[in-house]
């Protein structure tokens, strides 16, 4: 029998709240409805400077609150803009918005704020947060997930599916399962047009398109360690920030603006298509707010040299894949289902994720 879940997510993007309404049962996944909620402008921006400077902890305890309240308020304008019966929902599935990703050294950590209590409470709704610790409890990177779901809602072999969000990452599907986060999706390229043009993304990649590929800026940044790392790995803006850009731009400051937002793309895209190749990836189905940059699909095709097309001709749509995945999440845990991800993020065994609060 068929379950309602709602999936909540709030990527390293900061662009909104996406929310699917998911039909679930042992074998599909259907998005019955969705709907992407505003980001509070001073709340993005204070999430920010809490992940590029110094913090306190009342600061930390006062975002997880406010995040908490946001998503709550999301969940609620969604339940009834499409006139949900809170109580015909079996539980909600919310990631979180990460704020600090570690899953390196001797205390590994991954921290995403939002307040589950709050949820749960100003929504009346069964709650399942807390995901990604189990993993890492058990020697995983805890990230990336959607490589699980990816290998649940499509069944072809042979193929692999791209996720571009803030940070990109691949899953290739098959028996043994594999997926890694492949560097900086979109956020660099989201960093650089918001300093030089005050808007949040570059659309269709027009900035990028105006401007030329600096190689000796492309070969310095595509050197970097994380890309030579192997799997299984994941990263985020506690790695690809302000800062690693900054620190990659003293010895180009005669580069136009307009060609950094282009080697920036083309970063974003050759540190994928290299990971496609080496691992002799035939065909790509990509998701994520990357789908909407036609500039980069586009240089996606001529480097991979594959067949690139998006999750929504597949029948999946590329927008809320990730919310749904946490729909999902939330239903393995509310059925007690280990979810098997260990060959993604070697951990020594697959586990239950994620905590209950209702």
């Amino acid at each position: 029998m068929s379950e309602l879940y709602i999936g909540v997510m709030s990527g390293t993007s900061l662009d909104g709240v996406d929310l699917s309404l998911c039909e679930i049962d042992d074998s599909t996944c259907k998005l019955i409805s969705s709907l992407e909620f505003p980001f509070d402008v001073e709340l993005k921006e204070e999430i920010l400077s809490i992940i590029n400077g110094s913090t306190t902890l009342d600061q930390v305890g006062v975002l997880d609150n406010k995040l908490g309240h946001l998503f709550a308020d999301a969940i609620n304008t969604f339940v009834q803009k499409q006139s949900i019966d809170a109580k015909s929902i079996d539980a909600i599935g919310l990631h979180g918005q990460t704020l600090w990703h570690k899953p390196n050294g001797d205390n590994p950590f991954s921290m995403q704020l939002g307040c589950p209590n709050v949820v749960s409470s100003q929504t009346n709704i069964k709650v399942v947060a807390d995901f990604r610790r189990m993993d890492m409890a058990n020697g995983g990177q805890g990230a990336p997930f959607t490589p699980a779901f990816h290998q649940f809602i499509f069944k072809e072999k042979n193929s692999a599916v791209l996720n571009i969000g803030g940070m990109a990452n691949i899953t290739i599907l098959g028996e043994n399962l594999r997926g890694w986060d492949t560097g900086c999706g979109n956020v660099l390229m989201d960093m650089w047009i918001q300093k030089c043009k005050n808007v949040p993304f570059d659309k269709d990649g027009e900035f990028a398109k105006s401007g030329s590929v600096d190689a000796d800026l492309l070969d310095a940044m595509i050197n970097d360690d994380y890309f030579k790392q192997i799997p299984p790995k994941s990263t985020g803006r506690e790695y690809f920030n302000d800062t690693w850009l900054a620190n990659h731009l003293p010895m180009f400051q005669t580069t136009k603006d307009e060609d950094i937002q282009r080697t920036l793309l083309e970063l974003t895209a050759k540190s994928i298509a290299n990971d496609v190749k080496e691992n002799k990836i035939k065909s790509l189905i990509i998701c994520g707010g990357g789908v909407k940059n036609s500039f980069l699909m586009q240089r996606l095709q001529e480097l991979c040299k594959i067949e690139v097309a998006s999750s929504d001709a597949a029948g999946v749509s590329s927008e809320f894949m990730e919310s749904m995945a946490f729909a999902w999440f939330a239903y393995k845990r509310v059925h007690g289902e280990v979810v098997k991800l260990s060959s993604v993020t070697g951990a020594t065994k697959d586990s239950i994720l994620g905590g209950i609060y209702e």
